[in-house]
């Protein structure tokens, strides 16, 4: 098990990236699993699979430095006694809402700490047409979960991967190439959200950082779009 920090949260190149696009190039035949858990649960049952499934290969986790902070990044005790590791993790607003599913237009795919940022905008606005979906495992891909979460808003006519990274690295690079072929019916128009291309993984400035940060949670949100209505 190997656990690389990974966040952007402007402190500059060195101390931003775990270079999650190049460990997603060498994946390929189910040489190792690589995993970005956004809840402590998710985390502890990934450990605890990993050493109990009986399937041998290497596990990279991207692990996180500002949500270990974030009071909003916590589990309750059922989750870690009562449940295992999900691949994918469906927007729990709508898991207790589901009639108001069929309002979702927009479902926003995002992996990590932005997760909690795209949330505290969503909460701000009163926002229920956009339902926001984690990816917890990278690879492999688990498209079969993700069509069954995806199914889910009959009604999203549009989907999008947000990330913090620039548009080169992070899991675009990767996801965005094989999740179309993947679920060509639900993905295929699949849009990515981040940061310009860059040959670094960041600005090295906090105040510019902050402003791309800005710019990518308002792309993700874009207007209000009303669901068909259905006579």
């Amino acid at each position: 098990v190997m656990l690389l920090p990974h966040g952007h949260e402007g402190q500059g190149p060195d101390h931003t990236s775990g270079r999650i696009e190049r460990f997603l190039q060498l994946c390929a035949e189910g040489s190792m699993t690589v995993a970005l858990p956004s809840t402590p649960a998710s985390y502890f049952h990934l450990l605890r699979r990993h050493a109990l499934d009986g399937i041998e290969r290497p596990l990279v986790v991207f692990t996180p430095k500002s949500m270990l902070r974030n009071k909003a990044a916590v589990s309750p005790v059922s989750e870690f006694t009562d449940s295992k590791f999900l691949s994918v993790l469906d927007d729990p607003v709508f898991a207790d809402r589901p009639a108001d599913r069929a309002k979702v237009t927009r479902v926003v795919l995002v992996s990590g700490k932005l997760y909690y940022e795209l949330v505290a905008r969503r909460d701000k606005e009163g926002r229920d047409d956009i339902a926001i979906v984690r990816i917890e495992q990278l690879y492999p891909v688990p498209y079969r979960r993700m069509r069954m979460t995806l199914e889910k808003y009959p009604n999203a006519q549009d989907h999008v991967w947000v990330q913090e990274e620039p548009a080169n690295q992070g899991p675009w690079p990767f996801l965005g190439l094989w999740l179309p072929e993947m679920l060509p019916d639900i993905l295929s128009g699949l849009r990515r959200i981040s940061r310009r291309a860059m040959s670094a993984p960041s600005s090295g400035s906090s105040k510019v950082h902050a402003v791309e940060q800005q710019e990518i949670i308002d792309a993700a949100f874009g207007p209000r779009t009303e669901a068909p209505s259905v006579s």
